[in-house]
């Protein structure tokens, strides 16, 4: 099940929250939690016994980090749990998602013919993964408190609204509010307002972008002109960008109708002037995460230069291969690391003093990382980065100039909405007429998009 589904917006959401609301506030947790399986089941029913192992050997774990000390022998058996629910929650990670990668690489390399077990990846491991693993590591590092009721650490980890492609939240930012959380009129309309803003940023113009895209596919990358090359880019970022803040939004719109705060994943990343800032607005949550649980424990930039530059590469390399088994999204990580690398030596200095080719810098060396991570297939991708800068022909480009007169508007729309320019102006005016009036007919415009359509993908739904 998905958010931008009429089965969702229909069904699950008006009974749902129909006992959710009518519930005593006691009760709110399981009515939370069971929900949050039936969503899970829905789409994904074979690995539901994943969710349940990870609970029970979290909650045990969590049990048994809180019972011995840090002194002596206690602490070897603490830090002996500790591992072994790493192990535990990593090693699913790694069974069912890059299990075949290496059994390919291996056999490429060696000759040898291991069999690919071919494991479907489960929906949302890549996520649920990072949340468990660092209510794990807080409570080893005695920053939290050992969640002693296994329902509410079930709850914190399938909460629907974050289950399947985040946010990613951490467990000391939900605690309290597992255990007693404010239902308000103020929460609930604020919570209907940025649901309804996510759904039209996935609905309206992720999908109808995201089609172009889906076209040059159909096409082939070799059969197309270098203006329609870029506009491809173009789609893609665009697509890629409003297909997963549109998701984050809905995210967060549903936790705060469920009294929970869930944090922000986007602040619009694409007015960033270097790749540096791109990567403090693009998926917070995630940047948050890789830099408290791997950037500073293996020493962040307290160990001099060299040492900072060695953990960067490990961060990047780790980032691209969080969002896939393939070496494109190494590849992809990598890309990062370098320019990000060359920013901290000294580009930087220079981009914050040309802001307008620090912007233009970074929009471009933004959507050509979009073709490594969308191009899974390394002689695919060297030919669509050959129709980029095929500069030949460039005086007949029908195709180009189709996709134009039919995606201007859409791309236009897209480019609007990926900078703050309205924000300010929608914040005073959401709750007036005028901007009810506009969340109205968003809502029945995706509405009539999702009857009518059958393109609705989500694109981080497979990492």
């Amino acid at each position: 099940m998905v958010f931008s589904s009429l089965l969702f917006l229909f069904w699950f959401i008006p009974i749902f929250f129909a006992v959710y609301y009518i519930c005593p506030a006691k009760w709110r947790n399981a009515v939370l939690f069971t929900g949050s399986i039936v969503f899970y089941a829905w789409g994904e029913p074979a690995y539901l016994i994943l969710i349940f192992i990870s609970i029970f050997v979290n909650y045990l774990a969590g049990l048994g980090i809180a019972r011995y000390s840090d002194t002596g022998t206690n602490s070897v058996k603490r830090r002996l749990v500790f591992i072994l629910a790493l192990v535990f929650d990593f090693g699913m990670l790694v069974v069912f998602k890059y299990t075949g990668f290496f059994v390919q690489n291996i056999n490429g390399l060696f000759g040898t013919s291991i069999p690919d077990p071919h494991f479907t990846l489960p929906l949302g491991i890549s996520f649920y993964t990072f949340q468990i693993a660092s209510y794990v590591i807080d409570l080893y590092k005695n920053d939290i408190k050992c969640e002693k009721n296994p329902l509410d650490l079930g709850t914190y980890l399938v909460m629907f609204p974050q289950l399947i492609a985040g946010p990613i939240v951490i467990y000391s930012r939900v605690s309290d509010q597992l255990r007693s959380r404010s239902i308000t009129y103020e929460k609930i309309s604020d919570g209907i307002t940025t649901f309804i803003l996510g759904l039209s940023s996935k609905v309206l113009i992720a999908n109808t972008v995201g089609q172009l895209w889906n076209d040059l596919e159909g096409i082939g990358y070799k059969n197309i002109s270098m203006p329609l090359a870029w506009l491809g880019v173009v789609a893609f970022t665009l697509q890629i960008y409003f297909d997963f803040n549109g998701y984050s939004l809905m995210a967060v719109g549903l936790g705060k109708m469920l009294g929970f705060d869930i944090p922000r994943n986007f602040d619009h990343p694409y007015i960033s002037t270097s790749l540096t800032e791109f990567w403090r607005r693009w998926h917070m949550t995630l940047s948050g995460w890789f830099r408290d649980y791997v950037y500073i424990p293996l020493g962040g930039n307290r160990k001099g230069a060299a040492r900072t530059y060695v953990n960067l590469f490990i961060v990047w390399f780790l980032t691209g291969f969080w969002h896939g088994a393939g070496w494109n999204f190494i590849c992809w990580g990598l890309f990062f690391f370098v320019l990000l690398t060359l920013e901290k030596s000294f580009l930087g200095s220079f981009l914050a003093g040309h802001k307008v080719f620090a912007r233009i810098y970074s929009l471009v060396l933004i959507g050509l990382s979009w073709m490594i991570f969308a191009i899974t297939d390394f002689a695919q991708l060297g030919v669509y980065f050959s129709r980029l800068f095929a500069f030949s022909g460039l005086t007949n480009c029908p195709d180009a100039l189709y996709y134009v007169r039919n995606y201007a508007v859409v791309i236009a729309i897209g480019c609007l909405f990926s900078t703050p320019a309205l924000s300010a102006w929608f914040e005073k005016r959401k709750n007036r007429i005028t901007g009810i009036a506009i969340q109205v007919v968003l809502l029945f415009m995706c509405i009539a998009y999702l009857a009518d359509a059958a393109y609705n993908p989500f694109l981080y739904f497979r990492f």
